[in-house]
């Protein structure tokens, strides 16, 4: 049995979400593996809408496993309210979630040194947008080897570990003259009183776990945050995130060999958009960006910010399939589109007289994009459920996705909700 890897191919808010709730009952196991409460995944049902930050998609079924691997870096603050909120609809998490020893914890200390960072970056014009969660100061103890892991919590030597950092950090505070806005002892005693959520659940060894699964013929799906064009090494560096958002990192992230991966399930927006600072070629600063925005409820699940609004950038997303060697494309949010009477896709970027169809090393404002003109569908989309009965200018839109990217499209996503879901055969 092979691992499958389900991930995001612009820039995040694809809508992997609601693709992992929809793929779940074809799964066993339902595995995270990278990133941290910056991720943001809405999924919709029975007329509710539900957004997870840390926890895997496939929770709400209570029959999978859901595993919080060890690329992902937890805030036990923002996991206990997950939990909380997951318990308050009912649902029993304790059950079913089983959390890596292996994951690195974000201590409150990371939040400020994280808005430090981003004061200074802003007073020099280099702003990157952090959703200031304390996610890249925690990956950057983890690689320096001083991180906190949630297999240290049970140790003797916890609380002179803890110690040690805390002391590092508020240091590099100090020396920067930063000081929080929050109450110190307030939050620092609330962050020692969550850590008692987590030892609620069971804690595993992830690499022993997930091997064990696919030994024992389980399917496995490993879920992806943020995407492919935020990754740390191939993003639009540095206006990226702090992990492998590819599909390597499920690898690294859960402790599964590449050998034992199978397929790549690509998710890919009807149009592109893209949070926080750092390039985006197909970006419309228009009323149509307005629209998209308006139409598409475009605004942040983690933060709220709006996000900005472009075409569909075919440069871009041929850069993802090849990096993380795409097997099938989900399709979403094409209803957002349906009322435009025109549709543009990048198909080339201009630089100069020259023309170009490769994602280069630096992305900055010499590219102009090269667009295709489609006739819109001028139809509503989100209660058709079968692919027959969509519109041509529609179908003619997919196939075109298609021939340029040399990859099926398996499924469309035509609304938020789980129901609404066309299976393309």
């Amino acid at each position: 049995m092979k691992l499958d890897i389900l991930l995001g191919l612009q820039w995040g808010d694809e809508g992997k979400g609601k693709v992992v709730d929809v793929l779940t009952q074809h799964y066993d196991v339902i595995a995270r593996f990278q990133g941290g409460p910056n991720a943001g995944h809405t999924l919709e049902f029975n007329s509710m809408k539900h957004v997870l930050h840390i926890i895997p998609s496939g929770i709400f079924h209570s029959d999978k496993i859901n595993i919080i691997g060890n690329g992902v870096v937890i805030d036990p603050i923002a996991f206990q309210k997950e939990i909380e909120d997951l318990e308050n609809m009912g649902f029993k998490p304790t059950q079913n979630l089983f959390i890596s020893n292996k994951a690195h914890l974000i201590l409150p200390t990371h939040r400020w040194i994280d808005a430090m960072w981003e004061e200074q970056k802003e007073k020099e014009n280099e702003k990157i947008g952090s959703t200031l969660k304390g996610i890249g100061p925690a990956y950057t103890d983890k690689i320096a080897r001083t991180g906190f892991r949630i297999c240290d919590i049970t140790t003797r030597y916890f609380y002179k570990k803890f110690k040690s950092i805390y002391q590092h950090h508020t240091d590099l505070l100090i020396r920067n003259s930063f000081k929080p806005k929050e109450d110190i002892t307030t939050v620092i005693t609330e962050w020692f009183l969550s850590l008692q959520t987590i030892l609620r659940f069971k804690l595993i060894d992830n690499e022993y776990e997930m091997n064990n699964y696919l030994k024992e013929g389980k399917k496995v799906l490993a879920e992806g945050a943020q995407g492919t064009l935020l990754d740390i090494d191939f993003g639009s560096y540095p206006f990226v995130t702090s992990s492998n958002t590819v599909a390597a990192g499920a690898c690294t992230g859960l402790g599964v060999a590449p050998a034992h991966t199978g397929q790549v399930i690509g998710i890919v927006k009807a149009y592109c958009t893209r949070v926080g600072a750092g390039p985006f070629p197909t970006e419309l600063l228009d009323e149509t960006g307005n629209l998209l925005r308006k139409q598409g409820h475009e605004f942040g699940s983690t933060t709220g910010r709006p996000r900005r609004c472009g075409w569909l950038d075919l440069v871009a997303l041929k850069y993802s399939i090849m990096i993380n060697g795409v097997t099938e494309i989900v399709l979403t949010k094409a209803d957002v589109m349906d009322n435009f009477d025109m549709i543009k896709v990048c198909t080339h970027y201009k630089v100069g007289e020259t023309i170009i169809n490769h994602f280069p090393t630096e992305l900055n404002e010499d590219i102009v994009p090269v667009y295709k003109d489609f006739k819109g569908w001028k139809q509503n989309l989100s209660d058709i459920k079968d692919y027959e009965k969509l519109p041509p200018p529609f179908k003619e839109y997919v196939a075109f996705i298609e021939r340029e990217t040399e990859i099926p499209i398996r499924i469309i996503s035509t609304g938020p909700d789980r129901n609404q879901t066309i299976i393309k055969t």
